[in-house]
């Protein structure tokens, strides 16, 4: 990847408004992105890539749709410290730390050749109003970061929202699959055929946003997937 050359106004910047450590709020330091050493150092991390293809979050899929391999950064539960990053991005309309973000999950996931294989990066799509709304994806915030240190191509368009859905932060496990049945549509195969692609979300609680996108994703013609995504719910 490219080192990004800081102009002048961006140090200015930095002098006036020095960047944060996004959990404990400390100033970083040079050579410290998004989060201080200490609070990387103490980040819930998963270690999922260790084994892609048997974890907590590759088991969630099974029976229910066909995934390669997943990962995830860390371990995400509602009011935590690590909760704080995906607060920034969704809700403090920052996604220029989901990309951060991205890069860093993928600087820890190559090495672990997490990657080898995966020819595309997908993020799950929003509903047009919802992204209006926000004005951006965060799920394609965080593609874009994995796709600035891997190279892979992002493909976003493929699958579409066909529905808004409501929030599924309080609803139960059957509630959130009713909530998303049938909420995707295949909307152009030729772009997914002959690949593996790898679908991106902000979080995943019971897998039922992503499985009802992949059951949209299964229509093309031969076409794997697996899944990456920052936090993973423990159940």
């Amino acid at each position: 990847m490219n080192t990004p050359k800081i102009s002048f106004v961006s140090r200015l910047i930095g002098l006036l408004s020095p960047p944060r450590c996004i959990v404990c709020g400390e100033r970083l330091t040079i050579g410290e992105n998004v989060l201080c050493t200490r609070c990387n150092l103490h980040l819930p991390r998963t270690n999922f890539a260790s084994s892609p293809y048997d974890n907590d979050m590759t088991r969630m899929f099974w029976g229910r749709v066909h995934v390669e391999k997943c990962a995830a950064l860390f371990f995400y539960s509602p009011h935590s410290d690590a909760s704080r990053l995906v607060m920034q991005i969704k809700y403090f309309h920052h996604p220029e730390t989901g990309r951060q973000l991205g890069c860093l999950a993928a600087s820890e996931l190559i090495p672990l050749n997490f990657f080898d294989g995966i020819t595309a990066i997908m993020p799950l799509p929003l509903a047009h109003n919802r992204e209006r709304h926000r004005g951006f994806n965060q799920s394609r915030s965080i593609a874009e970061g994995i796709s600035d240190m891997t190279g892979l191509p992002v493909i976003d368009g493929a699958i579409h929202r066909a529905r808004f859905t409501e929030s599924q932060t309080h609803k139960s496990r059957t509630e959130r699959n009713e909530n998303v049945e049938n909420a995707f549509s295949l909307a152009d195969a030729a772009r997914l055929e002959h690949h593996h692609l790898l679908l991106v979300d902000d979080v995943v609680t019971t897998g039922a946003t992503a499985t009802a996108c992949i059951r949209a994703i299964e229509q093309a013609n031969d076409v794997k997937v697996s899944i990456f995504s920052l936090g993973f719910t423990r159940s």
